[in-house]
């Protein structure tokens, strides 16, 4: 049982500024803050080890690469090669020489982590992790209480909601039938998720996007010979690189694009005219995913809405792309027929003994099929729409009126300055989110470096929101 907050007598800590979660989002947050200002310190709240590197890059598997170029993946984008020049000045992939492809790197995503934790260090003396959970986010007077699961009790100015999606849920039907069945696997991001695994196992494995691709290298990697299959209800796999790269083409905000079905069309255009001058969908897609922000912004939320409903998946698997390293894992699954990717939906699931029956509706024909596996491993995306219930701080900020889901379930509600819209409709600008759990007003939040370029407009909204506080204290 929680105890309220104003009864708390446990360790007390005052600050300006708090970040609930200290994965990239609220890392870039507050490298890009404290490079503002010089005197500030602040908070960052976050159960893990080291900040910068939240659930992605916390990934001990070497297989698990970062799925676009090093060239890509700066967190000061004034500095391109930040990252880059930290890899060949560090000698963290010496001792991996798959990491470059082509003259390209793809590092592991956790030495990516250990880019964000070295670059971080520069400001440990004046940025405070209290390693812990929020769980629970009340306004006191005029500022922000917020109990920690360690027992401290933070007491800010402004707050920074940094957290991060819900966890994928596997279907209700499958949890039901394989809880406790040995090579059951809901969660593959857990340490030792496939140990149970043997070389000869039949794997379903229920999604098709990045973490698929993700579990097949790893998979491979231990030695794993077993047929794989991999569902979805379309069947799309992610896409790879580019064998030439080329400038963003197109143009998708003159005029503005008012429905969903506009946006395909004038996509399928741009792509034939750039197929047309020798070149890829890629740079087409690249010119989407930068006007992307301005485009999604300007539809209606009837457009929106369907555009989710209808386009999402397409998106994800072209705008999402994997790296070399990992496509060449699946293109030889799929060669020596030890992987299929089908669009087909679950049935049926039930047990006998460790022997997993499953019954698919295949989407292309309609019909039934009955297929037997040793192991299930569940990839669907993250729960966008529970991420309320099951994040106690939000969990509680929605109870005490502060904040509410986004109209689309796709995280919390925000206007375009990234301020928490309250339960009155009313924005906040001492609560603002970073990261893709605004994503439902800001748009496109989910690579890099579109989650790096919003972290650094939070961070400008948390100086300004300072300076409004110390001018309202001077009068």
């Amino acid at each position: 049982m929680n105890v309220p907050l104003e009864d708390r007598e446990d360790r007390v800590i005052d600050t300006r500024v708090a970040i609930i979660g200290g994965g990239f989002s609220g890392a870039a947050v507050a490298w890009h803050l404290l490079q503002q200002q010089r005197e500030l310190d602040l908070v960052i709240l976050e159960p893990r080890a080291e900040l910068g590197r939240g659930l992605a890059y916390s990934a001990a598997d070497p297989q698990h690469r970062i799925n676009v170029p090093a060239t890509r993946m700066s967190l000061i984008p004034d500095t391109p090669d930040h990252f880059n020049d930290w890899l060949e000045t560090s000698g963290a992939i010496d001792g991996d020489p798959a990491a470059r492809h082509e003259g390209r790197s793809f590092p592991s995503r956790a030495v990516f982590g250990l880019y964000m934790s070295q670059t971080l260090a520069a400001f440990t003396p004046r940025l405070h992790h209290i390693r812990g959970r929020a769980e629970d986010i009340a306004s006191v007077g005029e500022r922000y209480h917020i109990a920690a699961t360690d027992g401290t009790l933070i007491r800010a100015d402004i707050v920074v909601l940094a957290v991060a999606h819900a966890a994928p849920s596997a279907p209700t039907s499958v949890e039901a039938a394989l809880d406790g069945h040995p090579r059951y696997v809901s969660d593959p991001w857990q340490s030792g998720a496939f140990d149970a695994i043997r070389p000869t196992d039949r794997v379903l494995i229920i999604g098709t996007g990045l973490t698929m691709a993700d579990i097949v290298a790893s998979l491979e990697a231990r030695g794993h010979t077993g047929e794989i299959l991999a569902i979805s209800r379309r069947g799309l796999r992610s896409r790879g690189h580019p064998a030439a790269q080329h400038d963003p083409a197109g143009d998708f905000l003159t005029p503005p694009i008012r429905t969903a079905g506009d946006l395909v069309r004038r996509i399928r255009v741009a792509v034939a005219e750039a197929a047309h001058q020798g070149k890829s969908w890629h740079c087409v897609l690249d010119q989407v995913r930068l006007q992307g922000s301005a485009i999604w912004q300007g539809l209606p939320l009837t457009e929106r809405a369907r555009l989710l409903r209808h386009l999402r998946p397409f998106w994800d698997v072209h705008r999402f792309r994997i790296a070399p390293q990992i496509e060449d894992a699946l293109d030889r699954r799929i060669a020596a027929s030890t992987l299929a990717v089908r669009a087909a939906s679950l049935k049926s699931v039930t047990r006998e003994g460790d022997v997993i029956r499953v019954g698919l509706h295949t989407r292309r024909d309609g019909t039934l099929m009955q297929a037997s596996f040793d192991a299930v491993i569940i990839a669907t995306g993250p729960a966008h729409g529970s991420v309320f219930a099951a994040n106690p701080a939000l969990a509680s900020l929605e109870a005490h009126g502060l904040a509410r889901p986004d109209p689309l379930r796709l995280g919390i509600d925000v206007n375009t300055e990234g301020e928490a819209i309250d339960a009155r409709g009313n924005a906040q600008p001492t609560l603002l989110v970073a990261g893709p759990l605004a994503r439902g007003t800001i748009g496109e939040l989910m690579g890099l470096p579109d989650v790096t370029h919003h972290a650094i407009r939070i961070a400008g909204a948390v100086d300004r929101a300072l300076e409004s506080r110390e001018s309202e204290r001077a009068a």
